[in-house]
C-alpha cells in the first residue's frame, strides 16, 4: 500500500505539474499524512523534490513539489543514411545535450561503432556516462523483427538487415536499449509535442530518402502483426500487375525520384531540397515536378485513408515538409480520387521529429524503471 500512495502521489505530479501536500491530497483522494510520507520517502529516493514555497492564500505558507528531473535520462538516436542524430534529456523531458553528425558508415559494425561514439560523446556533453542513460531508444529504417533478431528492409543503410546489428547494439550501448522504426518515432513525436497533439487516430508520412509512415489509433502506435504497419514504400504504384515492382512506391515518390523527374524536365538539380527551392521561386520545371509528385503523395493518401480513415494526415520528412507548394496539388488529385480526404498538415519538429519521438518514448520507459528500481 505505502508504495501504491507513492506511486499515485508521483504520478499525480508528472501529470499535472508542481503542487502542495494539501493540493496533492486533493487530487489523488488521499490524506494529508498519507501524502505527506509519500513524499517523504519520494524525497529521500530523489524522485521527488522541494521548489519553493506558496506566497499567498490564507494560513501558513506550504512546501511545493515537484518530480526530480535528474533522478534519471534517456537518449535518443536517429538514425538517417544522411545524417545521424543524438539527445540526452533528464524524466522531466529537457534536452541537456544533442549532437548532430553526418553518417559516413558503410558498412553496419561500422554504424554500431558509429552510434555508440556518438551516444557516449552525447551522454559527456550532458556530464554523464552512458551508463547513467537508463532507456536508450533508437530510430531507424526499416523493419524491427525482435523475434528473428534482425531488422528488415532498410535497403538506404549498407549491410543494416545483416544478423547481429541489434545484438551489436544492445551489446554495445548498454542495458535497456530499444530499436523501434523510425517513421513511428516521428508519428509519436507528433503526438506528443507536434502538430498531432489533439489527434486521436492520425498517420505521419516521412517523404525523404525513403518513405515510411507511423500509424497512431486511440493515441497508441499500431505496428501491425509484424511491425511493418506503415511500411507504405511497398504500396502497388503501376498501370498493371507486370508493371508492379517490389518498393516501386518509395521509388517513385521518395527524394531520388523528385530529382529524376526535374532532370527529365531540363532542370539540373543535385537534390530534392534544389528542386524546391527553385519551385518557390517560380520556375516553371519545378512547379511541375512538384505537381507531380503531389499527385503521387495523393495516392499514398487515398490508400491509407480508406483503410485507416485517419483524422488527420501529417506529412514530414525532407520532401514532405514541403507542405506549402504540396498542399495545393496534393488536395486537387485527392479531390479526383476519393471522397475520403482528411485535413493535411505539415509535421511541426521538422528533422527532430524521430529524436523527439525516441526520447518520448524513452521517457515513459525510464519513469516508471526508475520508479520500480529506486524503490
Amino acid at each position: 500500500m505505502r508504495v501504491l500512495n507513492q506511486r499515485a502521489v508521483l504520478d499525480r505530479l508528472r501529470r499535472l505539474g508542481a503542487a502542495t501536500r494539501p493540493q496533492i491530497a486533493k487530487d489523488t483522494g488521499l490524506s494529508k499524512p498519507t501524502v505527506g510520507q509519500a513524499l517523504l520517502d519520494l524525497e529521500r529516493h530523489a524522485l521527488v523534490r522541494p521548489i519553493g514555497r506558496t506566497t499567498s492564500g490564507p494560513g501558513r505558507s506550504a512546501v511545493v513539489y515537484e518530480p526530480n528531473p535528474a533522478a534519471g535520462y534517456v537518449l535518443g538516436v536517429d538514425i538517417g543514411r544522411e545524417r545521424i542524430r543524438a539527445a540526452v534529456a533528464d524524466l522531466g523531458g529537457s534536452v541537456v545535450a544533442r549532437v548532430d553528425e553526418r553518417n559516413r558508415a558503410r558498412s553496419a559494425p561500422t554504424l554500431v561503432r558509429t552510434v555508440t561514439e556518438l551516444a557516449s560523446r552525447t551522454a559527456a556533453d550532458a556530464g554523464l556516462a552512458l551508463a547513467d542513460v537508463v532507456v536508450k531508444v533508437i530510430g531507424s529504417p526499416g523493419v524491427i523483427d525482435q523475434r528473428s533478431r534482425v531488422v528488415r528492409h532498410a535497403p538506404n543503410l549498407p549491410g543494416w538487415e545483416s544478423a547481429g546489428v541489434l545484438d551489436g547494439l544492445e551489446t554495445s550501448l548498454g542495458p535497456v536499449v530499444v530499436v523501434e522504426n523510425d517513421a513511428n518515432l516521428a508519428a509519436l513525436g507528433e503526438h506528443v509535442y507536434g502538430a498531432a497533439r489533439d489527434a486521436r487516430v492520425f498517420v505521419c508520412a516521412t517523404v525523404g530518402t525513403g518513405v515510411g509512415m507511423g500509424i497512431v489509433v486511440d493515441g497508441v502506435l499500431f505496428r501491425g502483426a509484424h511491425g511493418a504497419a506503415g511500411e507504405v514504400g511497398f504500396l502497388p504504384f503501376g498501370r498493371s500487375t507486370t508493371d508492379v515492382q517490389r518498393g516501386q512506391f518509395e521509388d517513385a515518390a521518395a527524394a531520388e525520384s523528385v530529382v529524376a523527374l526535374a532532370r527529365e524536365r531540363g532542370l539540373p538539380a543535385r537534390s530534392a531540397r534544389e528542386v524546391f527551392t527553385a519551385a518557390r521561386s517560380g520556375g516553371a520545371q519545378a512547379l511541375e515536378v512538384v505537381r507531380v509528385e503531389a499527385e503521387r503523395l495523393a495516392f499514398l493518401v487515398a490508400a491509407v485513408s480508406a483503410v485507416v480513415d485517419p483524422e488527420l494526415v501529417v506529412l514530414g520528412g525532407g520532401v514532405g515538409s514541403n507542405v506549402d507548394l504540396l498542399l495545393s496539388p496534393l488536395e486537387a488529385a485527392l479531390r479526383t480520387m476519393t471522397p475520403l480526404a482528411p485535413p493535411i498538415v505539415a509535421g511541426a519538429l521538422g528533422d527532430g521529429a524521430v529524436l523527439s519521438g525516441a526520447l518520448a518514448m524513452g521517457l515513459d520507459a525510464a519513469r516508471e524503471l526508475v520508479f520500480e528500481v529506486t524503490l
